[in-house]
């Protein structure tokens, strides 16, 4: 009953999320001389960059690389980046938690959903390297948004873990950095995942954030459809990790009060 409560009162303050999300955007781009624009600019440059490190010193054959390379890393800069924000959603607002009653998953869901906007922002800089890289267009690739989709539910309720954590231990936001460097470099971000051994390659695809990437980048690069199997496998992934999140973060809301 509690989850369910704090559901629809996440709702009814979704214009609260709102504010939020705009929030976190000017706060981000303050001083900024280009603003929104570096959400396009950064990935380009971070691809050319990864280019020339991974496809001429490592020389990984990959067909279109940098749309192989730009893909991987939107999918995964987001999740690290809006995951990050998230945890420490209820620890920078608890001012304004304890003044007014708010349900309390507004925070990091607030933030997971800014960083989402400026994944949105840099998709044009993916459709940009699709058009230098003359990639055919395929009916398939207007299914790009189903696999972001997913995303966004895992991220939010890894976000909500995160956030909830991270009021009570305050360790876990140093322990959750060395976690994604080494997530990173575990997902077939800059190298192909058939480069590593069968037996390594069978774990890394149970790894839910791959198979997201692993639907977005066949969707634009070659504008196939992946197997059921696969979306299945991701939707079930996102789901389970939302609804996890929401009950530990509704059962751990209640301590709040105590840290902040």
């Amino acid at each position: 009953m509690g989850i369910i409560h704090e559901v629809k009162m996440t709702i009814r303050y979704a214009h609260l999320i709102a504010e939020l999300v705009k929030r976190d955007l000017k706060l981000k781009y303050r001083r900024s001389f280009l603003g929104y624009f570096w959400s396009l600019l950064n990935p380009l440059m971070m691809m050319s960059v990864m280019m020339v490190v991974f496809s001429y010193m490592f020389r990984f054959d990959i067909e279109n690389y940098p749309l192989y390379l730009i893909c991987g890393q939107t999918i995964f800069n987001f999740f690290n980046e809006s995951t990050n924000k998230a945890m420490f959603g209820i620890i920078q607002n608890g001012p304004l938690i304890k003044k007014v009653y708010v349900p309390k998953c507004v925070f990091p869901l607030a933030r997971v959903l800014s960083c989402f906007t400026t994944m949105a922002l840099s998709l044009v800089a993916v459709l940009i390297v699709m058009v230098f890289t003359r990639v055919r267009f395929h009916f398939s690739m207007l299914l790009f948004f189903v696999p972001l989709i997913f995303l966004l539910f895992f991220a939010s309720g890894m976000g909500m873990i995160l956030s909830g954590l991270a009021v009570k231990f305050q360790d876990v936001t140093h322990l959750y950095s060395v976690f994604t460097m080494i997530l990173m470099y575990a997902t077939p971000i800059f190298y192909p995942i058939d480069a590593l051994p069968a037996n390594v390659a069978r774990i890394i695809k149970l790894n839910p954030i791959y198979t997201i990437i692993y639907l977005f980048r066949e969707l634009m690069l070659s504008g196939r459809i992946p197997p059921i199997l696969n979306w299945l496998y991701a939707a079930g992934a996102s789901l389970l990790m939302f609804a996890i999140g929401a009950l530990l973060f509704d059962r751990m809301r209640k301590d709040f009060i105590y840290y902040i």
